[in-house]
């Protein structure tokens, strides 16, 4: 069915893809028949061709069958960057298993509801953090695999790949019904859930991401600052390997490493958090020169302010595409590569994609175009479901249609923008407040370097706003000063009341600011004062 944004498609895109039916394995094992002495992953000093992967990840998965693993068991996963969660993630893949992402920075309290509702069997981790989960009295009901530069342990990972087995059965899989990935909902909004992710929907949208922006096969060189426990990094290693790219594993972004990963092996495609958008551009030192390598710059987990976009393609030269998505649908849209793009937006969705905005109360109204109102979407990569949660499942997928809990609006193109969560839409006066629209003229200040906006409890208007402010290095601003500034700008409702200047902002591990911290230290604030 044709839609309105597909006028914005380029012509050699197609609006309808025939999707590819493969397990996330066949993936991996079509490109290294093709391109076998391709290089597939670089770590440091590691290359691995796709032969070296799919051959280290068979010996992986022969280890784990060997140790009772079967199909739909689950295995936590919880490393950071590094070779191992790529050879770990194709060898569960392999078994018919279901990978658990375990973000690494998550303490005891953390780790156990996930632990607990996936009830995972085994564990790859490092041994640090082994130390955590023992402390939960869990310990006992996981099979180890340790990853760790001295290998000691007799389960440990590099062991595991040295031991020699027998071949491996054949596992059907269906990839429309089997579930892959227990991807948990990130916890910047609340307790978190597993979305349940099948082949099909990982393998469909890696091809959907493919084929819209234009990426070439057995060509683009991908490099990766997103953890890769996140959903952005996952996708971006499938979409590496169903292209049969090369992927460039960073393990912790900093700024002048990455400048040399680029250097040494001229990445086309550069994959980053809006912070790491900022990083660079406080880089005193870069230059177009050091970014000509890069056709297309990435940036997901939250949007990106224009003032940096501006900021960064007019020194670098080069594009940043900006897209949405979500853990429950990985992506779901994007920014075309041609120049047919609106500053603010996150473009239109992916082919096979469908998308309509409703109002947000009862979520059955369908909305006049401009009007805001929450994202539904229908397509391949939407998942099947929360694990052990209909009673969530029932609320964010009806009829076919996603619920994604985003508010934002379609423009006369078929464009789209994100203007929030519902659960950050701040009501003062009973107004709708936006914080994205506050903190896009924030970030227009000179001296802002970053900024969230949300909103406090209010005797009288409900709730006010409040701004939490960094500023950039060697310069100074008053509260007044950024009055004055938001009030020529913004509606007099809209301006923040209260504000706040911190060194550094509460963040995900990709780099999200945690508003809901934020809200949480203010409230603390106000009781710790109540005291008095």
């Amino acid at each position: 069915m044709e839609k309105i944004w597909h006028e914005i498609y380029s012509d050699d895109i197609p609006r309808e893809l025939k999707l590819p039916e493969m397990t996330i394995y066949e993936m991996l094992q079509k490109s290294a028949k093709e391109f076998p002495e391709h290089k597939s992953f670089i770590y440091n000093d590691i290359h691995l061709s796709y032969r070296d992967l799919k051959n280290s990840c068979d010996k992986l998965a022969a280890a784990l069958y060997s140790k009772g693993f079967r199909k739909g068991d689950r295995i936590a996963v919880m490393l950071p960057n590094r070779m191992e969660y790529i050879v770990a993630y194709f060898a569960i893949q392999r078994l018919g298993c279901i990978m658990v992402q375990v973000n690494v920075m998550y303490q005891a309290s953390e780790l156990h509801p996930i632990l607990s509702d996936s009830q995972a069997s085994g564990m790859i981790c490092e041994n640090v953090q082994k130390e955590k989960i023992d402390a939960l009295g869990l310990g006992d009901q996981l099979v180890w695999i340790i990853v760790d530069n001295e290998q000691t342990e007799e389960s440990s990972f590099a062991r595991l790949l040295e031991e020699q087995h027998g071949p491996l059965p054949d596992v059907e899989i269906n990839p429309k019904e089997d579930v892959a990935v227990l991807q948990y909902t990130g916890g910047t909004t609340g307790k978190s859930k597993g979305a349940m992710l099948t082949h099909y929907n990982i393998v469909s949208n890696a091809y959907q991401n493919i084929v819209f922006n234009c990426l070439e096969r057995n060509k683009e060189i991908i490099l990766g600052n997103s953890p890769l426990f996140h959903i952005m990094g996952l996708s971006y290693i499938n979409i590496t390997v169903f292209s049969a790219g090369t992927f460039i594993i960073v393990d912790r972004f900093k700024v002048e490493k990455v400048l040399n990963l680029i250097k040494e092996h001229k990445p086309t495609i550069f994959v980053g958090a809006p912070t790491m958008y900022v990083a660079l551009l406080q880089y005193e030192n870069l230059t177009k020169d050091d970014l000509k390598s890069l056709r297309i710059c990435s940036c997901g987990t939250s949007p990106l302010p224009n003032e940096v976009i501006s900021k960064f393609e007019e020194l670098s030269g080069t594009k940043i595409i900006e897209g949405y998505g979500l853990t429950e649908a990985i992506v779901t849209h994007r920014n075309p590569v041609s120049d047919k793009r609106k500053a603010g937006s996150v473009g239109v969705p992916l082919p096979n994609t469908d998308c309509k905005i409703v109002d947000a109360e009862t979520g059955t109204e369908e909305m006049e175009v401009g009007q805001s109102g929450e994202i539904l979407i229908k397509g391949p990569q939407v998942m099947k479901g929360y694990w052990n949660n209909q009673v969530e499942t029932n609320l964010s997928i009806r009829n076919g249609w996603l619920y994604t809990g985003d508010i934002g609006y379609m423009d006369e193109d078929g464009r789209f923008y994100i203007a929030g969560r519902k659960k950050e839409l701040i009501i003062a006066s009973g107004y709708n407040i936006y914080p994205i629209e506050v903190e896009e003229v924030l970030y227009e200040h000179p001296a802002v370097m970053e900024v969230c906006v949300y909103g406090i409890p209010d005797s009288y208007r409900g709730e006010t706003v409040k701004a939490t402010i960094v500023l950039r290095k060697g310069m100074t601003c008053t509260e007044e000063e950024l009055k004055e500034w938001c009030s020529d700008k913004l509606a007099t409702y809209k301006v923040p009341r209260f504000y706040e200047f911190r060194d550094e902002l509460p963040k995900t591990a990709v780099g999200k600011i945690l508003r809901r911290k934020l809200v949480e230290d203010h409230s603390n604030e106000k009781k710790e004062s109540s005291l008095y």
